[in-house]
């Protein structure tokens, strides 16, 4: 007899998250779930040693937009392949510091140079700044790639989440512009389709992480005054699902979790990006739950889980 019962939480990061649990509600604010995520990073000891670099990028009229640059530890230091990486925290929370552990992780993993980005954040900049600036400092690397060391004909985005989010909507917005060639997107857990009735967003209303109520203060603070009812009316700097064509996109590994409100969106963003011809692997994570990547060092699955992205991101910038 076949049991319909799903695998349960990993056990390694149900513990984690009972003991430093990452629920607010949007009366809670925007400060207090920005702490909340500051609360939950792995000691430095842990972290690879890297050379890394503080700067303030910019294209056109944006011209002050934090980065951080990640140099891996390779003998090479020219023509390496770059990675854009966009952090999560549902377009509200998270920063540099946030994700610098899975930002050292992804210039590790993938043997390149990591440009993470610190986009303005809602709800004080609510949406479409963080999307410019994650524009602008992806064309500002376009255009400086070779003197960081880079390659720029070998630029790939990646993001968690609301970064999973932005990283899908870079790689439209470069195809459309001709530009900067993107060879890959690595889109962990991302919001691409927009439908807050897929299956995955009843059956984990109470998921780790992401609840429902955590969710609505993203969506609030980000999207204010947006109808979300109707996901394919939504523009689609919001939910690339909705662009007129999904052909000539690069090449995509979508990362989804069992234990995630957003498992069905990612899922259902690999099958739209498999019927327009590009080439998905999609890879679901059944004890997983969202965040999975920010939580790898708790977790020996999600470790695992973490590096078949980064596997799929090594082989398409080192063919």
């Amino acid at each position: 007899m076949t049991s319909t019962t799903r695998p349960d939480v990993d056990p390694n990061l149900k513990a984690l998250l009972d003991a430093v649990p990452l629920e607010f509600t949007q009366e809670d604010g925007v400060e207090l779930a920005r702490e909340r995520l500051r609360a939950v990073k792995p000691p430095s000891a842990l972290l690879p040693q890297l050379r890394i670099e503080e700067r303030t990028v910019g294209y056109g009229e944006l011209t002050d937009i934090p980065v951080r640059i990640y140099w891996p530890p390779v003998e090479q230091h020219d023509d390496l392949p770059v990675v854009v990486y966009y952090h999560g925290g549902g377009w509200a929370i998270g920063d540099l510091d946030t994700h610098d552990h899975v930002a050292r992780a992804h210039a590790v993993g993938a043997e390149a140079i990591v440009v993470s980005v610190d986009y303005r954040l809602a709800p004080e900049h609510p949406f479409p700044a963080g999307v410019e600036d994650a524009w602008a400092a992806l064309r500002w690397v376009g255009e400086h790639a070779a003197e960081l060391g880079g390659d720029p004909a070998r630029i790939a985005v990646a993001g968690d989440s609301a970064g999973g989010n932005f990283s899908a909507v870079m790689a439209l917005r470069a195809r459309d512009a001709g530009g900067p060639p993107l060879v890959f997107q690595l889109l962990w857990y991302p919001v691409a389709v927009g439908d807050r009735s897929a299956p995955s967003f009843l059956e984990n209303a109470d998921a780790y992480i992401l609840n429902q109520a955590v969710s609505d203060a993203f969506l609030s603070w980000y999207l204010p005054g947006v109808d979300l009812d109707d996901p394919a009316a939504l523009p689609t700097d919001v939910a690339p699902a909705n662009a007129a064509s999904l052909a000539d996109l690069p090449p995509a590994f979508i990362g989804t979790a069992g234990h995630d409100p957003l498992r069905d969106d990612g899922g259902r963003y690999a099958e739209l990006l498999t019927a327009a011809g590009v080439s998905v692997q999609h890879s679901n994570e059944p004890t997983m739950v969202h965040g999975y990547v920010s939580l790898a060092l708790a977790s020996p699955a999600a470790t695992e889980a973490t590096e078949r992205g980064l596997t799929a991101l090594r082989a398409a910038l080192h063919g």
